[in-house]
């Protein structure tokens, strides 16, 4: 069935109040395309290396280790590229450098700076136009203690701002193809953007700062750090696709051999996401080669590490790569983390394979965590504040169940407990599954009281919540005022999700 729409709520008596929707962001429609998104073809077309993209951007992590990393400084923001790929909309304003930062970084898979030559070294096939099947979110906490890599696989069903759901590699066509800018960059810089405002939306985070990678840089890239250890549980042959061809156990691979390595999904057990799991475990060799003597003590190899990284990168117009380095310089592999977005496993949608994302509020909560800042254990650790008493409580009561007469039922079962309900209403959706309790900040005593008699109720606190006057969303586990609310199920395995570090050398398929 088609998910082009959002369904609208059944009659409500009075809209939700600003921003309570936990899928805030998310597009209510599909307007006529005046392109059609490229649908993506098999084999060579299909070159999305992810090793290529943080492999060229991680070396700049020498800048801050190296005694003269001043000068690499130099090196590489005089040969990067540029680009303003950091939406005004859709997206918070870029954070300042020193502070927690986002970082996306992308697969670039045009193969128009390739020679003839070029192709048929790396079996990389014809030039399929604009692709951008790698796509990965770094975040870097503000001591640069840690750094986490969550991949999206290209074919997450997601909702693109302004265009309704499609794969998320369409992102970037639909806003290079549909932009009205009069030169190329510019028509690059908007397919960018609206790639960023989708990944803003699926993960409720601010996205920093952009980063992409072309295919010919990382041939270079991972030639000059000469080849990289990877650990095959079994002996693969893909030679008819991506080329790939390598006996089983520890081996070290490069240049060609490295694109075919990250680029094969057939013959593989699980496809794209095995194909995910090998860009990571290069990524990690990588970063394992590059933090190693060989590199640190070399200091001809880390200029040209740096020049190769620099000459194919294509960056924001405000990330100060020296910077980005000097925050990251005390990252070790075992304080990298991969992981792949929570997800379904694959499905089909209007007769396409697509990738099922687990729903917004599971998004919002898996990332928010994911960049929650380290608890200092010395921090005096706040009193839970005293619940008021129900008297003292306002509610508004939305039902977001997708059963109808809830709200009424819940606001008249309040009322007898003794809160004051000042209204109930439909939520915007039907779809809701889990109860929540939102609160402006400061309401805390009042939205503990509220809590009490709807145990398992997910407590939020809103910004933009009214003072002094609680909401009560109702999702379809709500049994009623008085009792617990349905635990959720245990999350099954998801595709992809097992989580490694860059010290991790275990065999993969």
């Amino acid at each position: 069935m088609s998910r082009d729409d959002e369904r609208a709520a059944p009659g409500p008596a009075r809209p939700l109040p600003p921003r309570l929707d936990p899928r805030l962001g998310r597009s209510p429609g599909r307007p006529d395309r005046t392109a059609a998104a490229p649908r993506s073809g098999r084999g060579g077309s299909r070159a999305a290396v992810a090793a290529r993209v943080v492999a060229g951007l991680v070396s700049l992590v020498l800048l801050g280790t190296s005694g003269w990393g001043w000068y690499l400084g130099r090196v590489a923001e005089a040969t990067v590229n540029r680009t303003d790929a950091i939406p005004t909309a859709g997206n918070e304003d870029a954070g300042s450098v020193g502070e927690a930062m986002n970082l996306l970084l992308v697969g670039n898979d045009s193969r128009a700076a390739l020679t003839e030559e070029q192709l048929a070294q790396l079996n990389a096939g014809k030039d399929s136009g604009i692709n951008t099947d790698t796509m990965i979110l770094v975040h870097v906490p503000a001591d640069g203690s840690k750094a986490s890599f969550v991949s999206f696989p290209r074919d997450s069903y997601v909702q693109i701002p302004g265009y309704g759901w499609d794969k998320l590699n369409a992102a970037y066509a639909y806003g290079y193809q549909n932009s009205e800018a009069a030169t190329e960059e510019e028509q690059l810089a908007a397919g960018a953007q609206l790639l960023v405002q989708t990944i803003s939306s699926l993960t409720g985070l601010q996205i920093d700062h952009y980063a992409e990678v072309d295919l010919l840089g990382f041939f270079e890239l991972s030639s000059v750090v000469g080849g990289v250890e990877v650990n095959l549980c079994n002996a693969v042959d893909d030679s008819y696709y991506s080329g790939a061809v390598f006996p089983a156990g520890v081996q070290t691979i490069s240049g060609a051999d490295a694109l075919e390595f990250v680029r094969q999904r057939h013959e593989l057990p699980r496809g794209d996401f095995d194909r995910i799991v090998r860009q990571q475990v290069f990524i990690a060799g990588v970063l394992r080669k590059m933090l190693s003597e060989e590199v640190l003590l070399d200091l001809g190899k880390q200029r040209e590490l740096v020049q190769a990284a620099a000459n194919s990168l294509t960056v924001d117009q405000s990330l100060n790569l020296l910077q980005l380095a000097q925050q990251m310089q005390s990252v070790t592999a075992g304080s990298i983390d991969f992981q792949t977005v929570p997800n379904l496993g694959t499905d089909k949608e209007d007769g396409m394979s697509i990738v099922r994302l687990e729903d917004v509020p599971t998004l919002h909560a898996f990332f928010a965590d994911l960049s929650a800042e380290p608890v200092d254990a010395a921090a005096p650790t706040a009193e839970a504040p005293v619940a008021a008493t129900p008297a003292e409580v306002d509610v508004e009561v939305y039902n977001g169940s997708g059963t109808s007469g809830l709200a009424g039922d819940a606001g008249t079962a309040l009322t007898q407990a003794g809160f004051t309900v000042t209204g109930t209403a439909n939520a915007d959706s039907m779809d809701y599954t889990v109860t929540e309790i939102r609160h402006a900040p400061g309401d805390e005593s009042l939205a503990t009281a509220l809590a009490a008699v709807v145990p398992g109720a997910v407590v939020k606190e809103m910004t933009d919540a009214t003072t002094g006057t609680v909401q009560l969303v109702l999702g379809s586990d709500f049994n009623g005022v008085g009792q617990a609310v349905t635990p959720a199920p245990p999350a099954e395995p998801t595709e992809g999700m097992d989580p490694r570090t860059a010290a991790d050398t275990t065999c993969i398929n």
